[in-house]
């Protein structure tokens, strides 16, 4: 018989289960390992999202972990940016690339570079720039495939590139050089792993994101993995009785109960969570509740992210960060006692501590301004 949970238990269920609310893990790569891929388009937003999920509390460690190659920044899963373990990878790449390397015929032809054999004319190119270790930026490319007399030089039509590149599993982050990310070769930063078959690796695939992720529903699984919904309910037929089913406001929800920790009682209370944490985008089926006086964006703005409080999403924050300090901006929703305010404070404070900077708080009033970028 399935049991139901109230959305309160599952959103606690998952707030320990991503370390949120639970011990942290000791590294970075440990989270990048127990949440398989972690969306980091915002790279510096996303090393805050490890972490506040681990015990490598400042910007300067978790950098440390990426330079060091112990997780990867590239393009997987989806035509966008995540953070992955080097030996998750390859496996995955070949398991959910073709899909989206399938979806963007259009795109080439829209971008000129339809032409036969260019796309891996140039990409092979590229890899020659970078053999031997010599990693480079992204303009850095650019620069050298123009001296090269390549059809692609720096623009809009080199970025496409790199991210096929990336989802062919050609090429993957460098350490970085300054604020910049760089490229290198798979082949010399990623060690030998064995091949998965396409069952075995689907199987493994939701393994690890119901484990690492829920309690979370096929339409969850299908939005973060690009695979489909048959795909998904294959893999968790295979998986049985190692996932537990849950009925949450009469949808489906699957998890693992043994890998959900105990709460901490050192929690915080508050979050600041950047726009793209797994914690918050994931769920497009069951997510947060809103505050009924949020103060909500007039339209979608990437600059300003989830305030949460006790469970509820009760605004928005965003941060600007300067020399010696970095200034928080939150909007949060009008009922908020005091309380919650203060520890919503607290919160901005640890990010502050993660930036080594001073904090400028502002607890502004009112809707948010339209990001003018």
């Amino acid at each position: 018989m399935v049991s139901a949970l109230d959305r309160s238990r599952v959103l606690a269920l998952r707030m320990a289960t991503q370390r949120l609310s639970s011990a942290p893990l000791a590294t970075a790569a440990d989270v990048v390992e127990l949440l398989t891929c972690v969306q980091s388009q915002e790279r510096d937003h996303a090393f805050y999202s490890l972490a506040m999920r681990s015990r490598r509390s400042t910007y300067a460690a978790v950098r440390r972990e990426h330079d060091a190659g112990a997780f990867l920044r590239t393009h997987i899963l989806r035509p966008t940016w995540h953070f992955v373990r080097p030996q998750d990878l390859r496996w995955i790449l070949e398991l959910t690339s073709p899909r989206v390397l399938a979806g963007m015929a259009g795109r080439h032809r829209q971008l000129g570079l339809d032409e036969p054999g260019l796309v891996d004319t140039v990409i092979g190119q590229t890899a020659e720039l970078l053999r031997g270790r010599h990693y480079r930026t992204r303009a850095e490319i650019g620069t050298e495939l123009t001296r090269l007399g390549s059809p692609v030089g720096p623009g809009e039509r080199l970025g496409h590139l790199l991210l096929v590149a990336e989802l062919r599993g050609v090429i993957c982050s460098g350490p970085m050089q300054g604020p910049h990310h760089t490229y290198a070769l798979v082949d010399e930063v990623v060690a030998p792993t064995p091949t998965r078959d396409r069952a075995e690796a689907l199987v493994e695939l939701a393994r690890r994101f119901f484990t690492g992720h829920g309690p979370a529903t096929v339409k969850d699984f299908t939005r973060w993995s690009s695979l489909t919904a048959t795909d998904t309910r294959t893999a968790l037929a295979e998986l049985g009785d190692d996932l537990e089913q849950v009925e949450v406001e009469g949808q489906a929800h699957w998890y693992d109960p043994e890998a959900v920790p105990r709460r901490s009682p050192a929690a915080p209370t508050a979050y600041l969570f950047p726009t793209y944490d797994e914690v918050v985008l994931t769920y497009p089926t069951v997510g947060f509740p809103a505050a009924p006086d949020h103060p909500y964006a007039v339209r979608p703005d990437p600059f300003w992210a989830m305030v949460l409080s006790d469970g509820e999403n009760v605004g928005l924050w965003k941060r600007t960060v300067a020399a010696g300090s970095v200034e928080v901006d939150v909007r949060l929703a009008p009922s908020l006692p005091r309380a919650r305010r203060t520890s919503v404070r607290v919160a901005a404070q640890r990010l502050a501590a993660f930036l080594e900077r001073d904090l400028a708080y502002a607890e502004n009033k009112g809707t948010p301004p339209p990001w003018r970028g």
